[in-house]
C-alpha cells in the first residue's frame, strides 16, 4: 500500500521536531540572557571608568559584574 504520512510543511500536517525546537529555545534564551548582561556590564564599566576611575579599574567592575551577573543568572 501506499504511505500517506504527511511529509510537507507543518502548516499541511508534517511532524515537527520538538527535540530540536527546545533545543534552539533554550540557547536563544542563553543567548539572550547573556548577551544582555555583557552589554550591561560594559556600558556601566565604561562609564565607571570615565567618570571616576581609569581603565584598569572599569576593567575589574566589568569583570565583577559579569562574575556576580553569571552567578544570578544560572
Amino acid at each position: 500500500m501506499a504511505d500517506h504520512s504527511p511529509t510537507g510543511p507543518v502548516e499541511l500536517g508534517a511532524q515537527m521536531d520538538y527535540a530540536e525546537h527546545d533545543r534552539t529555545y533554550k540557547a536563544f534564551l542563553g543567548l539572550a540572557k547573556y548577551g544582555s548582561l555583557v552589554c550591561a556590564a560594559i556600558l556601566i564599566a565604561m562609564a565607571f571608568g570615565f567618570f571616576v576611575g581609569g581603565f584598569f579599574s572599569g576593567t575589574i567592575l566589568f569583570i565583577l559584574i559579569m562574575a556576580v551577573g553569571a552567578l544570578i543568572l544560572r
